[in-house]
This record gives structure tokens, C-alpha cells and sequence, in this order.
């Protein structure tokens, strides 16, 4: 699944963005701290590239992982966005789906004929703590969009979603830890609880990575990066696998 990245660089508005990867993976390549100045990429057109016999070069049924390394929503990008939702809109035989900390932007930020939104478009609500989820999700259920995905990542401390997991209106919650050195340990039980949260909710269910630091009966185990999504997976708790987040 190809990552599409128009823009990169983002800047730190909540708790979970503490240990951002896009920070720590600038600074190993060298990049100091320009992860605060948003600028356009080479991949600013990606979906719309050909190859060398004019085909395009991404077919029909492409999911693309939008704005990975930055936030779609984030103001500084304002200017580019409409290029952005022009492309989404050209290729409509692809889909596409980003996760955001800034979803009570989304209605600004939308275009003039989004209307109950477009089909080939999910959008992902990130919560990582209770204090969040209380005040992005009834913002999230209340947006016109035909795709909502609950994001607790990185998972923070107990969630009780249940008043929000609306089937019909959420298709999925995905649940992941903290990468990093420093990153704060995910508790196993945490993960339990909203696995049986959106279970009986009929929702479809994700335990996308573990994080650094998994505590699960009573010890804390230290799960290399290249391991992340795989113990997550061998965990047996999806419903459905994206494994896309980090």
C-alpha cells in the first residue's frame, strides 16, 4: 500500500504527540527539528504519475496511506489542500484515508461538493487519552463523512468508548502503543477492554502495534521495532487487519 506524502512536517498539540515518530525519524537522518516547518514534497502529485508507456502507474483499487508524516489537516497546508482534494477527486477509482489530532478542523477544510462525503475517502479520529476521546469524537460523529475510523493510538490509559461506537457510523477502532526509546508502555489490558468494547458494539476491531513497552501480566516486555506489528497480530484479537499505523 503506497504512502502518499504532500506534505511533511507537523508541530506537537497534544499528548500523544510527545514521542512522534516523524520527529525521531528526522532527527536520525539528520534533520534537526524541521519537522516544525511543513513544506510540499516530491510526492505532491504521487496518484497521478504515469510510467514509462503513459500507464498510470498506480491502478485502478489503490488505497493510498495519506499525509503519514505530517497531518492532512494541519493549517500550514492550507494553501495546497485544494490540489490535494482536486487529485482525490480525479482518481476516483482509488481510495484514500488519513488519520488526524486536528478533526475539528475537517469542516473547514473540506471541499464545496464533499456534501455527505466521498466514498473513496476515510478519515481516521486519533485518541490517545480519555480527555481527547471526549472532546474529538462527538466532533468526529457529528461530520459529514462515509468512512470514520476511532484511532487509539498511541493508547495512553484506559478509553471507554462505548457512547461513541455507533455501528453505521464507526467501521473500525485500531488500537496501538508508543514506538521509540522513550515511549511510555501500553498496557495489554487496555487493549482488552476496547477489543471488547467494540465487539459488543458489532464494530470491527484492530490491534495494529504493541508499541516499545507492552505490559501484560504484571512484566513489561521490550518489543523491537521490526516486531511491533506482528506481536500485535499474534495478540489474536482483530476482526479486521490495516496495520498501516505506526
Amino acid at each position: 500500500m503506497p504512502m502518499w506524502n504532500p506534505w511533511h512536517g507537523c508541530h506537537k498539540i497534544s499528548e500523544g504527540c510527545r514521542h512522534c515518530y516523524v520527529y525521531r525519524e528526522d532527527a536520525a537522518f539528520g534533520a534537526g527539528i524541521p519537522t516544525m516547518e511543513v513544506r510540499k514534497t516530491a510526492s505532491y502529485n504521487l496518484p497521478l504519475r504515469l510510467d514509462r508507456k503513459r500507464n498510470r502507474k498506480f491502478p485502478a483499487g489503490t488505497e493510498f496511506a495519506l499525509c503519514f508524516t505530517s497531518d492532512f489537516l494541519i493549517k500550514e497546508a492550507d494553501e495546497w489542500r485544494g490540489e490535494i482534494w482536486d487529485i482525490i477527486r480525479h482518481r476516483d477509482d482509488c481510495s484514500f484515508f488519513f488519520f488526524t489530532k486536528r478533526i475539528e478542523r475537517l469542516a473547514e477544510c473540506l471541499p464545496d461538493d464533499w456534501g455527505d462525503g466521498w466514498d473513496n475517502v476515510a478519515v481516521g479520529c486519533t485518541v490517545e487519552n480519555q480527555r481527547r476521546a471526549d472532546l474529538r469524537l462527538p466532533i468526529f460523529l457529528s461530520l459529514p463523512l462515509r468512512h470514520r475510523l476511532v484511532v487509539a493510538a498511541p493508547l495512553l490509559e484506559r478509553l471507554d468508548l462505548r457512547s461513541y461506537l455507533e455501528p453505521g457510523l464507526i467501521e473500525e477502532v485500531s488500537v496501538g502503543g508508543e514506538s521509540g526509546k522513550y515511549a511510555r508502555p501500553l498496557d495489554f489490558d487496555w487493549v482488552i477492554d476496547l477489543h471488547g468494547q467494540s465487539v459488543n458494539a458489532g464494530i470491527p476491531f484492530c490491534f495494529h502495534q504493541t508499541g516499545s513497552y507492552l505490559l501484560k501480566d504484571g512484566r513489561t516486555f521490550r518489543i523491537p521495532r521490526e516486531f511491533q506489528h506482528s506481536q500485535a497480530r499474534k495478540a489474536g484479537l482483530n476482526t479486521i487487519d490495516r496495520g498501516l499505523v505506526k
